[in-house]
């Protein structure tokens, strides 16, 4: 049905324009029961969490692209070389068509709808694959497309693992995975029968940098402020924190002294808390009380090649690293996937201009951690390991469009003189340009 509906009636920039601005004024309109939704889904998830990742970061996100629509979509001239002269060439922005969109559930509307919507501003209909670990919110997700958009532009398709597989493998013109990269790699393998162009947001182990320069109180601030959101449950919290010039003892006294940090948010389910349970076995753990919530985030310490240093951690806890300098952190950085995100604390212009030379990373932020996701004009996305494509703003238009080439000649040109037969003339012009070249 929807691959019917793009080829019948294309979306003009009028209605996609009045699509978004439906979904937007729809999930607000829901905003409440989406809270419910995914406080039952989680067993308990901070309303707060869920307005502002998941209700006002989509709606920012449907506002930004109406309101820069018709700029993005305007053909972009290019030059014309002068043999060509004269003759008129423009790059033009062409729906792909249908959009497969494999949504996870640690931010089950944040990740299924954003890229809806950068699909939809770049005139695609779009198949949503919601986590069936969050089924409240798939319904209510299914429920909230269908109104606001109708089935001839959005469809959702519940169900599992198998349901899930066999999405992937559909003939999509762009798919979009989000979750884990054992499975994002299943699904490259799969879409590769179709060559289907995919987005991949995988994650990774992203490091904060805690520099000489930093302030202690404040890095430890923002580290954990990052790492609590969603109980750590997010692809770019600080993974681990590698203190460069400062004891394990010193930043754990000064993320006491910070005040606590409440975790407001369940892990996802008993599978969730035994991974994490394996994953810091045999490591040392210091606890960080806060009253209220589910208490508060857990500091730990562990040998070079535990576990904790290898997989990414994925929960509300926060690993430790105590290195002697710069170059230490970048080589413990270079020697794992890139990340989706790098963070630094405390760096001198030199040492900042060092870390982004020497490492590969989607982003690279500084004295902050995560909340450069909630940007609409900032391109998301990772390299390596973490993934790769970008959407987010004109990113995601771009990343879901077709870039046509749109050519129109004039009735003649010099480079007429080169069709065939070719003459003495033109055989001394063919290497006179090819000479002309040869000295830039």
């Amino acid at each position: 049905m929807l691959r019917e509906a793009a080829a019948r009636a294309p979306l003009d920039l009028a209605q996609r324009r009045e699509l978004l601005d439906r979904l937007r004024r729809a999930l607000v309109e829901r905003a409440g029961a989406l809270v419910a939704a995914l406080d039952a889904d989680y067993g308990g998830r901070a309303a707060e969490e869920t307005l502002l990742a998941e209700v006002l970061l989509v709606a920012d996100a449907a506002r930004h692209a109406r309101r820069h629509l018709r700029r993005w979509a305007r053909p972009r001239r290019v030059p014309v070389p002068l043999p060509f002269r004269p003759a008129r060439a423009a790059l033009e922005w062409v729906p792909k068509g249908v959009v497969g969109v494999m949504a996870p559930w640690n931010y089950p509307v944040q990740l299924a709808l954003v890229p809806l919507v950068d699909a939809l501003a770049a005139g695609n209909r779009v198949a949503l694959k919601p986590s069936e670990s969050a089924p409240r919110t798939a319904a209510l997700l299914a429920a909230l497309l269908d109104e606001a958009l109708g089935p001839g532009i959005a469809a959702t398709v519940t169900g599992g693992p198998e349901v899930a597989a066999e999405f992937a493998r559909q003939p999509w013109d762009h798919l979009v995975f989000t979750g884990g990269t054992g499975t994002g790699r299943k699904v490259m393998a799969a879409a590769a029968e179709h060559l289907t162009p995919l987005t991949l947001e995988l994650g990774g182990k992203c490091p904060a940098l805690v520099l000489p320069g930093a302030d202690l109180g404040t890095a430890a601030r923002a580290i954990l402020a990052g790492k609590a959101l969603n109980a750590g449950q997010t692809c770019v919290a600080p993974d681990t924190a590698l203190l460069v010039g400062h004891t394990t003892a010193a930043f754990a006294a000064a993320c006491r002294a910070t005040g606590p940090v409440p975790v407001e948010t369940a892990l996802l389910g008993p599978a969730q808390a035994a991974r994490l349970a394996r994953l810091s076995a045999g490591a040392t753990l210091l606890p960080l009380d806060a009253p209220g919530g589910r208490g508060g985030l857990v500091l730990a310490e562990a040998p070079p090649d535990h576990p904790l240093h290898r997989e990414e951690v994925f929960g509300p806890l926060l690993p430790l690293v105590a290195l002697p300098g710069l170059d230490a952190a970048l080589r413990w950085i270079g020697a794992r996937p890139a990340p989706l995100a790098i963070y630094l604390f405390g760096a001198t212009p030199a040492e900042e201009a060092a870390v982004a030379a020497a490492t590969r990373s989607g982003a690279l932020v500084a004295e902050r951690c995560v909340d450069h996701v909630a940007w609409p004009s900032l391109a998301f996305g990772g390299v390596g390991g973490s993934g790769f494509g970008r959407y987010h703003g004109q990113a995601g238009f771009e990343e879901f469009s077709n870039r046509r080439a749109r050519v129109r000649h004039g009735g003649w040109s010099l480079a007429r003189l080169l069709d065939p037969p070719r003459g003495a003339g033109a055989r001394r012009l063919v290497r006179w340009l090819v000479a002309q070249a040869g000295r830039g």
